[in-house]
């Protein structure tokens, strides 16, 4: 691996990384957001402060973050945009800061994959966004939509950046681990709705 695909995994991580659920809701007193829910600091879990414009903000951060690791990566480093990509989704799923324990990744990944190509991130918006307003249900609308991302790049001609939209799935996947065991047995709660919250 060359120097600029390390230090682009290295600037994704790092700018992926900033856990802005936390950050919000400590600045405007929202709470402690590794006490509520689930603990993480997606916009998800930040909804349930009840606070939907912290929520929003916090969405929009998280892929304002994604977007950003990959144009500036790509500017820098040409070609290593998609590491940055990984990185930044890795980031925000694990962050150092937090040891290792932060989002779902599902913004973030919205954000890189826009950056990457913004008919893929069309496809993930559509995806997200559609099956939440039909179904109200998270954890279903996310991982579909970053399953949608590698299979968008196949179907439309982005063969450079298929590996890393799988590398991304996998990790959201893995991350609503607990999501898909509530799922499998009937119990993962719709968004507005009563239901566990982990």
């Amino acid at each position: 691996m060359s120097a600029h695909a390390i230090f682009a995994a290295a600037f994704g991580y790092l700018l992926g990384s900033i856990p802005w659920g936390i950050v919000l809701t400590r600045v405007t007193g929202a709470g402690n957001l590794r006490e509520i829910g689930s603990g993480s600091t997606g916009a998800t879990n930040v909804l349930r402060t009840g606070r939907k414009g912290l929520a929003a903000a916090t969405l929009l951060l998280d892929l304002l973050k994604g977007l950003c690791a990959v144009l500036i990566a790509g500017a820098l480093w040409p070609g290593a945009a998609p590491l940055a990509a990984i990185g930044a989704v890795a980031g925000h799923c694990y962050p150092v800061w937090l040891r290792f324990n932060g989002g779902k990744g599902v913004a973030t990944m919205m954000g890189v994959v826009l950056g990457l190509a913004w008919p893929l991130g069309l496809v993930f918006a559509v995806v997200w966004l559609g099956l939440l307003a039909v179904l109200r249900i998270s954890s279903v609308a996310g991982m579909s939509a970053a399953i949608s991302a590698p299979l968008a790049a196949w179907a439309l001609g982005y063969s450079e950046f298929i590996v890393a939209g799988v590398v991304m799935a996998a990790l959201v996947l893995w991350r609503h681990r607990s999501n898909i065991a509530r799922l499998m047995a009937g119990q993962e709660p719709r968004v507005g709705g009563k239901g566990p919250s982990r």
